[in-house]
C-alpha cells in the first residue's frame, strides 16, 4: 500500500510575510536598487533583503508586514533585540563577502488587507545599533 502524501498549507502569517518581502523587493528594484540577497541566514539571524542603493552603500532591509495597524505600525515590531540581531548578522554577511564600507539599516513596513497592498512605508536609516 502506498502512503498518501499530505499537502500542508503554510501558516497565513508566513504567506503574508513572503508576500510583503516580494512587494518590498519590487519596490526597491523600481527605485533602481540592486538586490544581492534575500532571506540571508546565519545561525539564528536573518536579513530579509540586502541591496546596493548606490555603488558605495550596502543596505540591510528588515521587512515587516501586517494585515492591519490595530496594534501599531509594522515597524514597531523591529525591537532593540531584533535590531541587535540584524546588526550582528549584517556583520557576519560583510565578513563573508569581504565588505567593510558604508552601510545602512532600513525598514520597509507593509500593511496588507486580504492580500492587497494598503500601505508601504520605506524608513531609511531606521536604526543604527
Amino acid at each position: 500500500m502506498i502512503p498518501k502524501k499530505t499537502i500542508t498549507t503554510p501558516p497565513k502569517h508566513l504567506v503574508t510575510g513572503r508576500l510583503g518581502e516580494n512587494l518590498a523587493v519590487a519596490f526597491l528594484q523600481k527605485k533602481g536598487w540592486h538586490v544581492v540577497a534575500k532571506n540571508w541566514k546565519h545561525g539564528r539571524g536573518e536579513i530579509d533583503i540586502i541591496a546596493w542603493e548606490t555603488e558605495n552603500r550596502l543596505v540591510f532591509v528588515e521587512v515587516k508586514t501586517r494585515s492591519s495597524e490595530a496594534f501599531g505600525g509594522p515597524e514597531g515590531a523591529v525591537t532593540a533585540h531584533k535590531q541587535a540581531l540584524i546588526a550582528k548578522t549584517a556583520g557576519l554577511y560583510m565578513e563573508s563577502v569581504g565588505y567593510d564600507w558604508e552601510i545602512r539599516f532600513d525598514v520597509v513596513a507593509i500593511v496588507l488587507c486580504r492580500g492587497k497592498l494598503i500601505d508601504l512605508r520605506h524608513i531609511e536609516d531606521a536604526f543604527f545599533p
